[in-house]
């Protein structure tokens, strides 16, 4: 009970010493959750803007290591490029100015077999995709981005399908005829095209929007999602369901950083991400058949195309580009998702 205490003409209740300190302590917690400055501050660039599925998954990933960290880790997130283009990103990585990005078939340019995550008429659906990430060939691919380059994958992102558009039809790699297509920085993309006629340029993402508004290039390849994402449908009109590509992207973290954090660190730091790639996944598939429908209703003509066509000549200069090693590396993925 409390005690109430008549002084001067007034009336004062006394609180329990023991719920004042109780008090103080909690106000002193929450003050030091709320002021405390993360012991480690990773800053990610993005190349997608933040309404793709990609964003939405490393906001998740922030807010899962700023939560289970208790505030010792936090991640900023810089999207559409506004760190730095992809490559960019990857040697601010490297050299320790920025944190993580997603990246894989640009890695190309610094391990040969990151061509096989990235691959024009490699894989013929997203079965085969998962076979080849979950084989001895993909943890090759994993080893050699952690020893070779200094990067660690720490999951992966589908990416879908790849499909061409342009402002003419392309039904057939007849009809391309030297079209200047925008492709990313990897040697695959130009080997593929360059054999199916096309003339193959490769180009930071930031800067196909503007430069086919400007006529500087005619055509681009993405997925229904980055296509969505990047507006193309203002300046794209025909869709050509090409497919020719499966891939995926890998959430990348710098190896130095991530071995600058302690084991308890570390351990939060990979479940978290693990359950950010099946947050993504769910989005990815929620988003997919969505994004079509959107693309459509902007005005986008999706166009059939003679897949086989285009697998035929594609796949043969694809294959005679690797090295001796790199051909046996792909007959042994062939077998194993077939």
């Amino acid at each position: 009970m409390h005690q109430v205490l008549k002084t001067s003409g007034r009336f004062y209740t006394t609180i329990p010493l023991i719920v004042v300190i109780s008090s103080i302590l909690l106000l002193s917690a929450c003050a030091t959750n709320t002021d405390q400055k993360p012991e480690f501050i990773f800053k990610a660039s993005m190349l997608v803007k933040e309404n793709h599925t990609w964003y939405k998954a490393f906001d998740y990933f922030g807010q899962l290591l700023e939560e289970r960290s208790g505030g010792r880790m936090k991640l900023e997130v810089y999207p559409s490029e506004q760190l730095a283009k992809e490559l960019e990103a990857i040697r601010l990585i490297r050299a320790g100015v920025i944190d993580m990005t997603i990246s894989a078939g640009s890695l190309t340019n610094f391990a040969e077999i990151l061509t096989f995550s990235d691959m024009p008429f490699l894989l013929r659906d997203t079965i085969a995709m998962h076979k080849l990430i979950n084989s001895a060939i993909g943890k090759q691919i994993e080893k050699e981005m952690i020893e070779k380059i200094g990067l660690r994958p720490v999951g992966y992102f589908q990416r879908g399908e790849r499909h061409l558009t342009s402002n003419r039809p392309i039904k057939h790699p007849d009809d391309l005829n030297e079209l200047i297509i925008r492709v990313p920085n990897a040697p695959s993309y130009v080997v593929a095209w360059k054999a199916l006629g096309a003339k193959p340029t490769p180009m930071a993402f930031s800067e196909v929007f503007s430069s086919l508004q400007q006529g500087t290039i005619e055509a681009q390849e993405n997925p229904f999602a980055m296509i969505k994402n990047a507006g193309f449908s203002e300046v794209q009109k025909y869709l050509n369901l090409t497919g020719h590509l499966i891939t995926w992207g890998y959430p990348l973290i710098g190896e130095k950083q991530f071995q600058r954090l302690p084991q308890d660190l570390k351990t939060i730091f990979l479940e978290s991400a693990k359950e950010m790639q099946a947050y993504e996944h769910r989005l990815f598939l929620e988003n997919e058949s969505k994004v079509q429908e959107e693309l459509q209703k902007a005005g986008m003509i999706f166009v059939e195309v003679d897949k086989s066509a285009f697998m035929k000549n594609g796949e043969k200069a694809v294959f005679e580009s690797l090295s001796p090693p790199m051909q046996e590396i792909y007959k042994s993925i062939k077998k194993i998702t077939q």
